[in-house]
């Protein structure tokens, strides 16, 4: 396989440490250690590289390989998806496992269909019932756990797949999404777990998860809940098999087993995962919408039509966090898909947000996209320095927020490939308030430093930077990674605190890291993104709701108030009045400023011209199998 050169290597080495001393060291005590004994080893040599290539072109003695590759910028951290809950992971296992539902892949506006359900569920008595029939002949990947025998999906394994979720033992990321709808009997179960530090007893009987037979299953919440289905089509509801969660126990991440078209056959934590067809994946064929506005992706769709899924026959996924190496092995074919342009080089791959014209000629396509996100730096409400939520407090966070220069971000860092935030609540979805103007979005030094000398954050021994009401030293401490852009935005950060004379200092960890102790509560400031999971703005809301603490809401504010409109516009139908809510509750969140919304990204991925039938999805995340390979063109290219 083809992997990073010498030289390409020799560059990210000289990226990460050439940092200032501090930045370079932190960033050494982060690196991995080496892949353990056993474990694959890709191939670093030219010969290596020439070899790869001839194969993936195929020979006149073989047909050839469809191979899809391409690269992440963060590395996964599991495949339990009943616990992960970052981006990167549930791409790879949303691809490996089946949800009950799924979204249309090229359909726009954005819609579900069934997955591995025999039709759509139905939606009973104003949103509190739901019933889920699961298609017959849907079979699990072959795992040694199942004896030799095929083991067939059933209604058990919903079930089963939404218990899971309630036990205390799985730290479930997703949690709050379930409680929120109330299933009747499970927040029950949960608390005797909880009280009794009993094991969860996945066998007793709810009202609210009912076994009507084989493949039926019953669903029963406490209210209304008009967009609980939505989450049937999420990677936290992908189907898993009990007696698989059980022997594997405590390490069901590291073993997954799944009825999607992929199996996990090779695993380098943190470098490459290579997954292959599963053989036991059912027939499923291509019979997507051709986009009306899209004429290079509508030839495609066309070519396209009556195939049967997946197309490609491994799927390679590589590790590259640093920006200029992975661009680069882009630019070197070693990769079909570059996932993500790293903002550095929009400039050059997209001047005024069109594909280069030398890239045009090269027959390689651009999809450019709003991602449905929002990136932040979120305040721990817990912290003794920069949480509470007496006035201090809560003018101390908005004098930060005011020093802080996202225009500069923008134009600097993310190269323009961003807009500003006024709300947490990003475009694309329902809640958004495009004429939203807010303090969040507002960059003002002069009142970031009245509001501190106001409520006592002066410099009281004379050293020039500013100190706690009582006296001690005001210092604060962010978390980032030990990658060129976050280097480039703690330098953002460190200027912008020093405007205004706040000591502030980095905490250095990969992302993994940083992801498990902001869970825990353990760092005081973070910088990171959050992605719609669906078409709606209570996804991001939830990010402040008290009763998620440790999962979405890594702040862990917890408001009474704010927690009670969110429940409330939970239960409530699309409409104006629900609008009004998430309105209200937008503006609370600005007024306490638990975290900085700072900037709704704009991406751009890169296809070679090999690469039949890619668009982005921003809800569907296994792609893989509705992309082909087209092995005459990548013959040509290889020759070259």
């Amino acid at each position: 396989m083809r992997r990073m050169t010498a030289s390409t290597r020799g560059l990210a080495t000289a990226l990460v440490f050439g940092f200032s001393s501090w930045f370079a060291q932190a960033a050494a005590a982060s690196t991995p250690a080496s892949a353990p004994d056993g474990a694959t080893r890709a191939p670093s040599s030219a010969s290596a590289t020439a070899a790869d290539t001839s194969q993936r072109a195929g020979t006149d003695s073989q047909a050839p390989e469809k191979v899809l590759r391409f690269a992440m910028r963060n590395a996964e951290t599991g495949f339990d998806p009943a616990y992960v809950t970052d981006l990167y992971s549930r791409n790879v296992l949303a691809n490996i496992f089946d949800a009950p539902l799924r979204y249309s892949y090229l359909a726009r506006p954005y819609q579900l269909e069934p997955a591995v359900t025999d039709g759509m569920p139905e939606v009973l008595d104003n949103a509190t019932r739901f019933v889920f029939r699961i298609k017959p002949g849907i079979y699990f990947a072959d795992d040694e756990v199942f004896k030799g025998h095929k083991r067939e999906l059933t209604g058990a394994d919903l079930i089963y797949t939404l218990k899971r979720h309630y036990d205390p033992t799985v730290k479930s990321g997703h949690l709050y999404r379930l409680e929120g709808a109330g299933i009747l009997g499970m927040n029950e179960v949960r608390t005797e777990a909880l009280k009794g530090n009993k094991p969860f007893d996945y066998d007793r009987a709810v009202e609210g998860l009912r076994l009507v037979d084989r493949y039926t299953v019953e669903i029963r919440v406490r209210h209304s809940d008009p967009r609980f289905i939505y989450h049937f089509a999420d990677p936290m509801l992908a189907l898993v098999a009990r007696e698989v969660v059980e022997a594997y126990a405590g390490h069901v991440g590291e073993h997954p087993v799944g009825t999607n078209a992929w199996v996990l056959s090779q695993w380098r934590r943190s470098s490459l995962m290579v997954l292959t067809r599963n053989p036991n994946f059912r027939e499923v064929y291509y019979h997507e919408p051709v986009p009306e506005n899209r004429p290079d992706l509508a030839a495609d769709v066309k070519r396209l039509q009556g195939r049967r899924l997946p197309m490609v026959d491994r799927v390679e996924v590589s590790i590259i966090e640093e920006s200029q190496p992975r661009w680069l092995s882009y630019l070197r074919k070693e990769f079909d898909l570059l996932d993500d342009l790293p903002n550095e080089f929009a400039p050059v791959a997209m001047p005024q947000n069109k594909l280069a014209p030398n890239l045009v000629k090269l027959g390689q396509r651009a999809v450019r996209y709003d991602r449905a996100d929002v990136t932040m730096s979120y305040f721990n409400m817990e912290d003794p320095v920069v949480g509470g939520y007496t006035a201090d407090k809560i003018a101390l966070r908005r004098a930060i927020g005011l020093a802080i220069n996202v225009d500069e971000q923008i134009r600097l860092p993310r190269r323009g490939q961003a807009i500003p935030a006024q709300g947490i609540i990003s475009p694309g979805v329902t809640g958004y308030e495009k004429q939203l103007k807010s303090e969040m979005g507002d960059f003002d030094r002069a009142r970031a430093k009245a509001l501190l000398d106001l409520y006592g954050y002066v410099d009281k021994d004379g050293d020039g930077w500013r100190d706690l009401p009582d006296g001690s030293p005001l210092v604060i401490e962010y978390a980032t990674e030990p990658d060129a852009q976050k280097r480039q935005f703690a330098e953002l950060w460190q200027k912008n605190m020093t405007a205004i004379g706040v000591r502030i200092r980095f905490k250095i960890g990969k992302w993994p890291e940083n992801l498990k102790a902001a869970n825990a509560g353990r760092l005081q400031m973070w910088g990171l993104s959050w992605s719609a999971d669906i078409p709606d703005g209570e996804n991001f809301l939830g990010l402040a709701y008290g009763p998620s603490k440790g999962q979405s809401n890594k702040s862990r504010f917890d408001l009474p108030e704010y927690n009670r409109l969110f429940e409330l516009q939970h239960s409530m139908p699309d409409g104006p009045e629900r609008l009004a809510v998430m309105k209200k509750m937008q503006r609370m969140a600005v007024a306490y400023m638990p975290f900085k919304a700072e900037t709704h990204r704009v991406f751009t991925d890169i296809t070679q011209p090999w690469v039949i039938g890619y668009d982005k999805n921003l809800y569907q995340r296994d792609f893989w199998a509705y992309v082909d390979i087209d092995t005459d063109v990548l013959r040509r290219a290889s020759s070259r």
